[in-house]
């Protein structure tokens, strides 16, 4: 019944759009807080099957514009509150990368409509014999009808691709097929396995760019919490975890849709997990170097006009606790200190201050305006680590903005944003280069990042290239309180870790503040978003390189290579069928020919 319910679903226009966006959306419960990470393996099968049925390739293009559209309200649907109707707009812009990919889907599993001038194939009886009519029973029938069609609605018969019925034991399953139409080959079927999860990644790989959005929300990053597929990150990044998850689903896909193909993707499925498993199995597991102590300071939610120097005076009320504690690092979140520590002596003073008493340096963030060398003036988010002697002179200034939060991208043309939502008013400064900060008394190299950079794998790669021995992302998601987005932001520490090898910390005003070990898993406790406190942990560090450090992002090009391959075969194909066949001599006839006519 189900099955017949989506089936008149789907034949309408407004009903299938629906349901692409539906589809669309159904992965952002594998991600937090939701959490339910076995539901990333099967969220894009409807998305799929519903691709497949696509009447043609451009409606093919549509669902998966749509289904963009959905996946990208749903995993950002935490900024309609800032942004309001401008979070659509965006969507509906970033879903376009979905369009070729939902072609792409169709041209490997979808079915093609019978050539004009081509019979449909007879349909068969019970019994298996052909109901083909009888040349008298054609005969008779009037002219105008032999001549006439009557038009279908939309989604039926050849244009339909409706879902299979139950039962449907064969790969046909399409009223196309029924009708003379051709189904993909078993052998299309398996390498879909491989193509769509590659054009996948290159959907994530673009909108990966800071200027879209930045990649949050990567569908790999939905394993955070599970073991092995750390372990697989280790060796190509969140990328390898992607691609094996749109992998499976494609898989499954195609064994619902695809019966008669089941052998060839199950030869494909058995492939790819013997490489998966080599993979996991080659990985070389972080090696031990030691424990560090680190403690992060949580504030907690503080507002009103005096917020900043309340919220400062708390982080020092919670800092004094530390005292005695054998620390190595001291972390506030992002904008813990408000104005530039150059212009404020005084606030300078009372962290050095701090620092001695804890006998650890702080590692705090600044939001404030400043001039920097080259003399650019603006505000900056820098990363500042402070001694017992004030500031050490380390510095780092947050390279990777958020769009619309800290700048508008071509302000000039979109600038209007900021009359519908929170965007933001000025655009701040970026920093020009990464920084490892050195810790007194032997303590670990520290690698820092800022709020929205802990998404970008390419940065905490970069950090550990440089030698640092601990990651920390000092953030604030105070903004986005009440929603998914503090855990979200906080589980991609987890990625981040397991990546480099190196363990890290993700520490921030008001939740949600975790530690992740060399290896992903967590270290001690989870400070809530209703938490307002301090909290020590004893973290384990490591030494080595991991794959994903030595050689990058290596899945993207393997992904790359694919399509170019199935581009290259498409296109060879194309070339041999539009060759010209060679020249006949003439037929001899019984009519005469030009050596002995008359005859």
């Amino acid at each position: 019944m189900w099955r017949n319910r989506a089936g008149r679903l789907i034949t309408t226009p407004g009903g299938r759009s629906a349901a692409a966006v539906v589809a669309g959306a159904l992965p952002v419960l594998a991600f937090p807080e939701p959490s339910l990470w076995w539901f990333a393996y099967i969220a894009l099968v409807p998305w799929l099957l519903l691709i497949r049925t696509a009447p043609t390739g451009r409606r093919a293009a549509v669902d998966g514009w749509l289904g963009g559209l959905g996946f990208m309200i749903a995993v950002h649907h935490w900024l309609i509150p800032s942004l309001h109707v401008f979070t659509v707009v965006l969507a509906a812009l970033l879903g376009l990368l979905w369009a070729p990919w939902g072609w792409l889907v169709h041209s490997l599993l979808g079915t093609t409509a019978p050539a004009a001038g081509v019979a449909p194939a007879p349909a068969a009886g019970p019994d298996g014999a052909s109901r083909a009519r009888s040349p008298s029973r054609a005969g008779s029938r009037p002219p105008e009808e032999e001549g006439s069609a009557t038009p279908e609605p939309y989604g039926t018969g050849a244009e339909a691709g409706s879902l299979p019925e139950a039962g449907a034991g064969t790969g046909a399953g399409t009223a196309a097929e029924a009708r003379g139409g051709t189904g993909p080959t078993p052998l299309a079927a398996a390498a879909a396995i491989a193509v769509v999860p590659a054009g996948w990644l290159m959907i994530e790989l673009t909108r990966s760019w800071e200027g879209l959005g930045g990649p949050w929300g990567l569908l790999g990053a939905s394993q955070w919490e599970v073991s092995p597929a750390l372990r697989l990150a280790s060796a190509g990044g969140v990328w390898l975890v992607s691609l094996l998850v749109v992998a499976v689903n494609t898989a499954l896909a195609v064994l619902i849709a695809l019966p008669r193909a089941r052998t060839a993707v199950l030869g494909g499925v058995l492939v790819c997990a013997l490489a998966t498993t080599a993979v996991w199995a080659w990985t070389p597991v972080p090696e031990k170097a030691g424990r560090t102590r680190i403690a992060i300071v949580q504030p907690g939610v503080i507002s009103g006009g005096d917020s900043v120097e309340r919220r400062f005076a708390r982080g020092e009320e919670l800092t004094r606790e530390l005292a005695g504690q054998k620390l190595d690092l001291v972390v506030w979140g992002e904008s813990s200190v408000g104005d530039d520590l150059r212009e404020r002596p005084d606030l300078a003073a009372r962290l050095a201050r701090l620092s001695q008493l804890v006998g650890a340096e702080l590692l705090v963030n600044v939001d404030a305006r400043r001039t920097d060398g080259p003399g650019r003036e603006g505000i900056f988010k820098s990363s500042v680590l402070v001694g017992p002697a004030g500031p050490t002179g380390d510095r780092y200034d947050k390279m990777r903005l958020v769009p619309f939060g800290e700048y508008i991208p071509a302000r000039a043309l979109l600038g209007w944003a900021t009359s519908v939502g929170k965007a933001a008013g000025e655009d701040r400064l970026r920093g020009t280069h990464p920084v490892v900060m050195d810790l007194a008394d032997g303590g670990p190299r520290v690698g820092p990042l800022v709020c929205f950079e802990s998404a970008f794998p390419d940065m905490s790669r970069a950090l550990v290239r440089r030698g640092a021995e601990l990651l920390v992302a000092q953030s604030a998601t105070s903004t986005f309180q009440h929603s998914w987005a503090p855990a979200q932001h906080a589980s991609l520490a987890a990625l981040r870790a397991a990546e480099s090898g190196r363990p890290m910390v993700h520490a921030t005003l008001t939740g949600v503040s975790v530690v992740h070990g060399p290896d992903g898993g967590r270290v001690g406790g989870v400070l809530g978003t209703d938490r307002s406190t301090a909290a020590v942990y004893d973290v384990p560090l490591a030494r080595g390189t991991t794959a994903y450090v030595r050689f990058g992002g290596w899945p993207l090009y393997g992904a790359l290579a694919v399509l170019l391959a199935l581009c290259a075969l498409r296109g060879a194909r194309r070339f041999r069928r539009t060759a010209p066949a060679p020249s006949a001599p003439p037929a001899r006839t019984a009519h005469g020919s030009s050596g002995r006519p008359g005859r």
